[in-house]
């Protein structure tokens, strides 16, 4: 498995897992992934199609059918084992401390960041409008190691309200330090500068929010 890993001048800085849409490692998580490190944090980006797409494969955003069968190739258990590698890269290449490590992810990778840290020992997690969290992965909700932060669009009609309630509703039951946050002109994707559903408001207000996050529980100075 390849990965794209961008560090921060002066230092290591904290870890952070930058965990793809369904697109691949592209153009745009790529530029994710260098502005995190531009914020201070050893961010990497792994990718999580190796199985099934070449190496530095980037799908369209026009053509989903191109995607679909790497989609379907992914399992639960290949995911963990992709994301383990990367976490255990920042532990032991890159030095970090557990409690320094926390994990962001986008649509298909938001999915991934609330599975990641549900079996990795993270600091804390971030999970922008992931699909199928609702209601494939509620009975993970109790095994959420750190604070998460989870983003909506309030018109995405991929996720919608009743998803994400329930992601909510359960992470409650569980007593689970949640913080869910709802942009109510937002689409599915808005975080994405590259693609029509990009809300700038939203992804700046997010982006803030995100660091605030990761200040408050120590992940970040």
């Amino acid at each position: 498995m390849e990965a794209v890993v961008a560090r921060p001048s002066g230092g290591s800085g904290p870890g952070l897992l930058v965990l793809q849409e369904a697109f691949g490692v592209n153009h745009h998580i790529r530029n994710v992934t260098q502005r995190y490190a531009d914020r201070g944090f050893t961010a990497i980006a792994p990718e999580l199609f190796h199985r099934s797409a070449p190496a530095g494969f980037e799908g369209s955003y026009s053509d989903f059918d191109a995607i679909r069968p790497h989609m379907a190739a992914l399992t639960p258990e290949g995911l963990l084992a992709d994301i383990r590698a990367a976490y255990d890269w920042l532990r032991n290449d890159a030095k970090i401390a557990p409690e320094k490590i926390a994990a962001v992810g986008y649509c298909m990778g938001g999915r991934c960041a609330y599975l990641a840290n549900a079996e990795l020992p993270l600091a804390a997690a971030v999970s922008y409008y992931g699909g199928g969290i609702a209601p494939d992965m509620l009975d993970r909700a109790s095994k959420q190691h750190g604070p998460i932060l989870m983003f909506w669009g309030g018109l995405d009609a991929h996720v919608g309200p009743d998803q994400y309630r329930a992601v909510a509703d359960a992470l409650t039951a569980a007593k689970r330090d949640h913080v869910q946050v709802v942009f109510s002109k937002a689409d599915h994707g808005f975080n994405c500068d590259e693609r029509p559903s990009y809300n700038e408001s939203a992804s700046r207000q997010a982006l803030s929010l995100v660091l605030e996050f990761l200040r408050v529980h120590g992940v970040l100075a």
